[in-house]
């Protein structure tokens, strides 16, 4: 028994590293997370620009010396400032002007205050080349929620791409969904901006205040989600399905939870990082997918999505054995050719209220309309087959098409070309059958014969060789 537990605990161990192996996707961490905020700040010449009668710089470093001091109490936080354009003139041009000057460290407002009173404005605007840098600031932790706070008055100035840096430090989970406080209102840069993350435009001193405030609440204040999923009728009545909140910037999906509800049908409260932005799949089928939740950072949320559901039930003849063995069926919705499920005849499945097709894979292949309804059960159902017995043995080029009511026929099989003597279940109709010997001098020795399948009989057809 001890060798077997040993042994359990080193496979648990090399499938999924220390710390991971019972450690299920949504589990909360055994202690608290602990959230890095870093400020990157711009230092370059034009934040010495008048703002309300002081320089853009002095505005923004005072602001955000008030909000670190607010901040040094929080349990489980830590602050980092960097800051970029400050160690040379905007004459010289330099690129790679950013530095981290306060590394990240508990109850550290005294440490960013102090170096705050000692930077100079003055350089140029090297974002790209901050926020590549950025990512080496924040410690190798997995488990930590790092957030970036740029504060700028301009554009990148060193011919980088910021918004395609940020996007794919995020897509390798450096940090979350970046905010970008864009200072003064005579610069209309938003735009080129908002592709980097969240952003604010803060027009004037009381708005920046403002918006600091915000940034820091969404980050800290805990936000939660309740989804209804509803009937056509809008009750929420539906629950027990996979629900995968997806980052809709990495594409990964960030939590998976099977919905559920309450004795009294209410559904439960989730806990959900409001500092990503999220597709949500609920994994009906086929699935719905509601892009860019509207998820409010910091408050109780409900979204409410209609999810109305039937159930397909392929019902097999009561033989036994079925001469087709197992039987399959491809459900289609109406009008799409793509698969949205494929199951076996005897299996029930739960589908989205609407219409569909569903592909019988008998021989030959039966194609059924039909329509779901919420909270009813849909039947599908083939008829008993019949068998085709060619006892003639003889090889050539052959295949059996289905008459149909108007005197047209639809291909149904080939013919195997080395013998075409064979047993085949089918289902019930009027058929032909077309062959010609391999030894044939030309195509008006085809043999033509139409035959009869029904339920539970067998067919003999004979063909002539020529």
């Amino acid at each position: 028994m001890r060798r077997l537990l040993l042994t359990l605990c080193s496979f648990l161990f090399l499938a999924f590293g220390p710390g991971q192996a019972l450690r299920a996707q949504n589990a909360e961490p055994e202690k608290p997370r602990t959230t890095r905020i870093l400020f990157v700040l711009d230092a370059s010449g034009s934040m010495m620009a008048p703002w309300e009668g002081r320089p853009r710089w002095d505005v923004a470093r005072g602001l955000l010396s008030k909000m670190v001091d607010s901040l040094n109490a929080y349990p489980n936080l830590q602050l980092g400032l960097r800051a970029y354009g400050h160690q040379h003139p905007n004459s010289e041009n330099n690129c790679e002007d950013s530095r981290l000057e306060v590394p990240f460290a508990p109850k550290n407002a005294k440490a960013i205050k102090a170096r705050l009173s000692t930077l100079k404005a003055q350089g140029n605007t090297p974002i790209t080349y901050s926020i590549l840098q950025a990512a080496s600031d924040f410690p190798p932790d997995k488990t930590s929620r790092n957030v970036l706070i740029l504060i700028t008055d301009g554009l990148e100035s060193c011919k980088g791409d910021p918004c395609a840096t940020s996007v794919a430090l995020q897509r390798k989970h450096v940090f979350l969904r970046p905010f970008i406080i864009g200072l003064g209102a005579e610069r209309d840069f938003g735009k080129q901006l908002e592709c980097l993350g969240q952003y604010y435009n803060a027009a004037d001193v009381n708005t920046f205040r403002t918006i600091l405030d915000n940034v820091i609440s969404q980050t800290l204040t805990k936000t939660t989600v309740s989804v209804n999923l509803t009937d056509e009728n809008g009750r929420p009545v539906e629950s027990n399905v996979n629900m995968t909140f997806v980052n809709n910037v990495t594409e990964t999906p960030e939590y998976n939870y099977v919905h559920y509800r309450d004795a009294q049908g209410k559904a439960d409260v989730l806990d959900i990082d409001a500092l990503q932005s999220y597709d949500l799949v609920i994994n009906t089928v086929p699935p719905v997918r509601q892009p860019n939740l509207p998820i409010r950072p910091g408050k109780a949320n409900v979204l409410t999505y209609k999810t109305p559901q039937g159930t397909l039930s392929l019902q097999s003849p009561n033989i036994s054995p079925n001469p087709y063995g197992k039987v399959e069926a491809v459900v289609r919705a109406a009008g799409n050719p793509a698969t949205v499920v494929s199951l076996p005849f005897g299996t029930k499945q739960k589908l989205l209220a609407g219409n569909y097709e569903v592909e019988l894979l008998t021989l030959p292949r039966i194609v059924r309309r039909i329509s779901i309804r919420q909270g009813q059960e849909t039947a599908v159902a083939y008829d008993a087959p019949g068998a085709l017995n060619i006892v003639t043995d003889l090889k050539g080029y052959g295949s059996i098409y289905k008459l149909n009511n108007d005197e047209s026929q639809t291909w149904v099989y080939n013919l195997p070309e080395g013998s075409s003597k064979l047993t085949l279940p089918m289902q019930p109709g009027a058929y032909r059958l077309v062959f010609r010997t391999k030894t044939a001098t030309g195509s008006k020795f085809t043999d033509v014969r139409n035959f009869t399948i029904r339920s539970g009989q067998t067919s003999s057809v004979s063909m002539f060789g020529k």
